[in-house]
Parts: C-alpha cells; structure tokens; sequence
C-alpha cells in the first residue's frame, strides 16, 4: 500500500522583521490576494499531475505569516488538494500562527475553512526574553492567543526557545513547567541557534551576544528531556515532545523519509526519488507561476546514496531510529556500504547508540551529540 502523500503550503510573507531569521526580505506591506490565491493554485496542480493516485495524509501551512492567509485562500487551497488527492479519514491539516490577538482572531475562521491543529510561534514565557527575541507579542497576548487556540481546533502546539543568554537552569525548569500546565498535546523546543546574515550573528562575532557553552547546552538538554517525559509528552524526536498519538504526522513525514509535495516560494519537496525546490522570492516565484505553471527553480534526480543518507540524517533525530533494511533498499548497496559499523559499534560500547535488531538509534545520552554522531555512522560509498 502506498503511503500518504504530505502537502507543504508556504506561504513567505512577514509582518515584521526578525532578528534570527533570513527571512526579513520578504516583509511585505501588502500582497494581491486573488493573484497568490490563484498562484498557489497552479503550483498545486502541476504537483497534483506528478504525484497521481495518492491520498493526502497531512498539509502544513507554514512560513512566514500563514495565519494571515485570508481563510478563503486556506479554503481553495484545502479543496483543490482534496480534489487532486483525496484526503485520509484522519488529515493532519496544520498552520503555524504568531500568537498575536489580530491573527488568533481569525483562529475559529481557518478552522472553518478546515484547518484541525495549530501550531504557535510562543518562543518564550518572560517577556524581557521575547523583547530580545523581537517577538512582537507579550507574554499576555501570546496566553491569550493559546487559549483561543485551544478552545477553537482540535490539536494544539507550540514552540519555546531555550538556551538563551544567561538563562540559568532552575528559570528554564520553572518557564518549562509553566508551559506544561498548560495541557496541549505537543511543545517544540528549540535550543538558540545563530543563523549566518542575522542581526544576532553580527551581534555574536561582535561578542555583544553570548550563548551557553556545550557543557550548559547539554544540561538544559537533559532537563528538557526529564521534565516533559514526567509530564507525559516524552521526546520523539530531538526537539519535539508529544504525549502517545500526538506526534505530528506532517514532520514525521520528513523524518521518517516519505513523499511530501512543496508548493509556494522557497518550499522544497521530495517525491519519487526527486528533490523540488521553488524559486524562493515571491516575485520571480509568482512569475515563473505565469509562465510555466509552476514555481519549480531546481527539479533533481537523488541518487540511491543521496536516498540513503538524507534518510540516516532525517532518521536518526527521531527516538525510533531509522530501519537498516529500508536503509539497504534506499541505498541499492550493503549495509557496510551505507552505515560506518565500526563506528556504531564503538557508540553502542559508549552507551550513544543502539542496534536492535534491524533498528538504529540514538541512546539518551547520544542526542546531544547528534551531529558528531551522524558524521561517524553516514558512510555511503559508491559500488566499484
């Protein structure tokens, strides 16, 4: 049986700019509606055509301002996929939303027009810390739009942001807390991340921003993961914590390395063995739109190894692991071709790894240590 397919909707469009994101070029003040509605329709349609005979298992609408998206554009998006696909009896139909009262106002509309989770942008319950974050919210209008939210859709999410400068364990422990009293089935929780061309990375190489080291990183880490797996929402992957049933079917998706279209300025795909990317400012998105039917900038054939090893990375963040035999099949080669065994099996002697069975994954103790794990383990090499 084939798998569900999975939809991603982005929408790129800013209200602010936003002192850790690349995405402060697309502020717009405001944007033709009817022209973006019709836009994304096409795009839709041209992956509708590449992809079919599938059913739709999740949509995320994601990006900027998505929340913004007039609810009959969500609409018309929602039925033209249903149209082109089919949907599963159990859709996941997200959209991720600033927790401001001007968007959570339009909370019990997106629902209407079928979206059943939300996903909100808190990032922080101080508002000093939301301030250095550029958030323009406050602590109360972002409780305020949690409550709207979750007396509105049926599934609800959001997102902290933690390892922030000079944030100690016990004020991590106790915003934490917090957020866990709030009852929602699922919390993002990001550690501070610096990205390359923000006014935070100008600020760190100018020592004006400092983070946590790795020793403290590690520790707020492992009090993350303490904290929600007592309360019921265990990690399942490295940065998301949801209690049974509730993990988000969408991300699982990437993860566990399945079909997903992207449609919309700058959304990347996976479908078939191929990579997607659209053009990724709106202008010469919308405009290759007009003239191709489609937003597509890159269309890419992946290897088998490049199969192999985006599925090793994307896997191996979940607490499930990745499996060795779909690895095999990915890869078109044997296992000692794909995976570094000697190295898992020094990480299993370390207690950072574990292999059960045809199973790999990260121990407790090797997520922190990700990234350095994935460089030992991802050996893909080319058949002679």
């Amino acid at each position: 049986m084939t798998e569900p397919l999975a939809l991603y909707v982005h929408w790129p469009f800013c209200v602010s700019k936003c002192p850790y994101c690349d995405f402060n070029s697309h502020v717009r003040d405001s944007v033709d509606q009817a022209a973006w509605r019709d836009a994304m329709l096409a795009d839709l349609a041209h992956e509708a055509r590449e992809l079919p005979g599938r059913t739709l298992g999740s949509i995320f609408f994601g990006g900027g301002t998505p929340s913004l998206m007039p609810p009959e554009t969500v609409a018309a998006v929602l039925n033209a996929a249903e149209n082109a696909w089919g949907f599963a009896p159990d859709i996941e139909i997200t959209l991720e939303a600033n927790p401001s009262s001007v968007e959570a106002a339009r909370f019990a509309d997106l629902a209407a027009a079928g979206v059943n989770r939300v996903s909100l942008g808190l990032q922080a319950l101080d508002d000093a810390a939301l301030a250095f974050l550029g958030r323009a919210h406050d602590v109360a209008e972002g409780l305020g739009a949690l409550d709207v939210a979750q007396r509105v859709f049926d599934r609800v999410s959001f997102d902290l942001i933690y390892a922030r400068p000079d944030q100690s364990l016990g004020d991590w422990h106790a915003e934490l807390t917090r957020a866990l009293a709030f009852g929602t089935e699922h919390l993002s929780l990001y550690q501070l991340t610096v990205e390359p061309g923000t006014r935070f990375a100008t600020e760190e190489r100018e020592g004006r921003l400092i983070l946590p080291d790795a020793d403290r990183g590690a520790d707020l880490f492992e009090l993350t993961r303490e904290t929600t797996a007592r309360a019921g929402l265990p990690a399942y992957e490295i940065s998301n914590h949801a209690r049974p049933g509730a993990e988000s079917r969408h991300n699982l998706t990437y993860w566990r390395y399945r079909d997903y279209a992207g449609i919309g300025p700058g959304a990347h795909g996976r479908r078939g063995g191929f990579a997607t990317r659209r053009r990724r400012k709106p202008e010469n998105w919308i405009e290759a739109v007009a003239r191709n039917s489609h937003g597509i900038e890159v269309e890419d054939r992946l290897t088998s190894g490049e199969r192999a090893t985006e599925a090793m990375l994307m896997g191996l963040r979940l607490a499930e692991g990745i499996d060795l035999a779909r690895i095999v099949t990915l890869g078109e080669r044997p296992l000692d071709m794909l995976v570094d065994t000697r190295a898992t099996d020094r990480l299993a002697d370390q207690g950072l790894v574990a292999r059960e069975g045809n199973r790999l994954r990260a121990t407790d103790a090797g997520m922190p240590v990700l990234n350095a794990i994935l460089a030992e383990v991802v050996s893909v090499r080319e058949a002679a």
